[in-house]
């Protein structure tokens, strides 16, 4: 008897429906064929003990399983639930007119329970789309299945559940998530804030210039000023995630295995920080099957980097395309996929291997040119790319001794968010546009305009601080945020003034 049942494979962050094609007739011995890897092959003998479990077993017969479309690579232990209820059909072992319906999907252990498996949000939209009435798959997984409307989600724990159902033995609980309200009760819990940071105020309007135009900053000082401190309170003044940005990037977290069980969605902006050790796959993505990598898993957040001069140089080098593209592309001799990489990057790192170069109060002890040895780990082409290079200098300890409360993020955000709704206006006839950092050359020109003394300001800072025509841009597009802070339409002179000291290694102090 052929039974057809129906999976998915995901391909990048969407998801393709893969149809299991189950014949057993008179004959002996177990075929599965369609590019399955050694998981899906494994499956065989957690299917056998599965069933078993539950008083089936898989027939001693010919069984053929084909997986189609034949020639896309069939990945993971997450086709078992499909397969197993493929073979009982089969096998007329139970009845299951609706079986066609439905996306299953799920990993079984050798006691029939069903475990989570990796892509379910991208499966269910694939699922809706092809105008499937459900999807049965594991339990923690349901809820992040459930933010899809218009699709019956059904959560199992094992397999013994979707056999009665099938057969009208039992019930299933349909998973039904309201996702706006899942959405803004989620929304913005955070327990830092801002107003941790004693002094800095200098470093916090950088950072908030750079949460307003979605710029990316490096933060340079010795250790204890205060940079890590400051990179993971970003997040807490920027806009909050849209329904769709917490969509898009929920889709990343779930294709990677990232999101939490029984999650809906991600509702804060995500803040990735690799170790220095990472490799340039990890980070960029890729691998023998592809995998999402940090930069896709920072999408839509921030991606910080500390201690910049110890990642190895290949890793850095890496993330200068993304940096302007805002997508990794992984190539592979059959196919070709797409991560968004949409991130604002910061990075910290000390001025000199000792910490203490253009310390106020300790010297450095750093021999000649070492300073410059160490700057020089980081390209010229990659710090063309951040927009905000801000000294960071350590706080005085009566400044660390006052009780007074700063600026709370809640506060500060709203100046970002303002800033940021008049951007969202100016660029709403350029698709893929959604702040000043992500403006063309060509935007830039256009909203860029400066008058004439703007221009000598700026032509002779080119000039002193030899900067290349990326940072000219870069400056443009800092002004154009601090202008869109203050509400201003035109860029002025001291706006450009304050975006043009916003280049301090640029400048000929750092490590002569």
């Amino acid at each position: 008897m052929l039974v057809k049942t129906y999976g998915s494979a995901v391909e990048g962050i969407d998801a393709r429906t893969i149809t299991v094609e189950v014949d057993i007739s008179r004959g002996a011995n177990f075929y599965l064929v369609g590019l399955p890897d050694a998981a899906v092959k494994e499956s065989q003998q957690r299917i056998e003990s599965a069933l078993r479990q539950h008083g089936y077993k898989i027939p001693g017969k010919k069984v053929v399983i084909n997986m189609a479309p034949a020639d896309i690579r069939k990945e993971g232990s997450a086709y078992d639930l499909t397969l197993a209820i493929g073979i009982l059909v089969a096998s007329e072992q139970i009845k299951a007119e609706s079986i066609e319906e439905y996306i299953i999907m799920g990993e079984l252990s050798l006691d029939g329970t069903i475990h989570p498996v990796k892509g379910v949000l991208p499966i269910a939209i694939q699922a809706r789309a092809e105008k499937f009435k459900g999807i049965i798959l594991p339990k923690d997984n349901a809820k992040e299945a459930a933010v899809v409307d218009k699709l019956e989600v059904y959560g199992v724990e094992n397999i013994k559940e979707v056999i009665d159902f099938f057969e009208g033995n039992g019930t299933l609980d349909q998973t039904i998530v309201d996702t706006r309200k899942e959405f803004f009760n989620s929304i913005n819990i955070s327990d830092i804030d801002f107003s941790d940071v004693k002094g800095q105020e200098n470093v916090k309007r950088a950072m908030e210039i750079a949460a307003a135009g979605g710029h990316n900053v490096i933060l340079i000082g010795p250790p204890g000023a205060g940079k890590t401190m400051l990179s993971k309170r970003l997040p807490t003044i920027l806009p909050p995630l849209t329904l769709q940005e917490a969509l898009e990037t929920t889709k990343i977290h779930s294709v990677a295995g990232k999101t939490e069980k029984n999650t809906a969605l991600i509702t804060n902006r995500p803040f990735r920080s690799p170790h220095h050790t990472i490799s340039d796959v990890a980070l960029v993505g890729g691998g023998q099957f592809p995998q999402p990598g940090e930069i896709s898993l920072a999408h839509n957040g921030v991606l910080f980097l500390d201690e910049l001069p110890e990642f190895k140089r290949t890793v850095l080098e890496v993330m200068r395309q993304p940096l302007e593209d805002r997508v990794i592309t992984i190539s592979r001799a059959r196919f070709t996929v797409d991560y968004p990489a949409s991130f604002m990057l910061i990075a910290s790192m000390n001025p000199c291997p000792c910490g203490y170069y253009n310390h106020p109060e300790r010297e450095c002890v750093c021999g000649g040119g070492v300073v410059q040895k160490y700057l020089n780990k980081i390209s010229g082409p990659l710090l063309d790319r951040i927009d905000i290079h801000i000294e960071v200098v350590p706080v005085p300890v009566m400044k660390l001794a006052e009780v007074e409360e700063g600026e709370k993020s809640e506060k500060v955000r709203e100046r970002v968010i303002k800033a940021r709704e008049i951007q969202e206006a100016r660029f709403s006839n350029n698709k893929g546009v959604y702040c000043n950092a992500q403006m063309s050359s060509k935007i830039t020109a256009k909203h860029c305009a400066i008058d004439k003394p703007g221009a000598s300001l700026l032509k002779g800072a080119m000039e002193r601080l030899g900067l290349s025509a990326r940072a000219y841009d870069r400056i443009l597009k800092v002004s154009r945020t601090i202008a869109d802070l203050e509400g201003s339409e035109h860029i002025k002179v001291y706006h450009l003034a304050e975006a043009i000291q916003y280049r301090s290694l640029d400048r000929d102090s750092w490590g002569a």
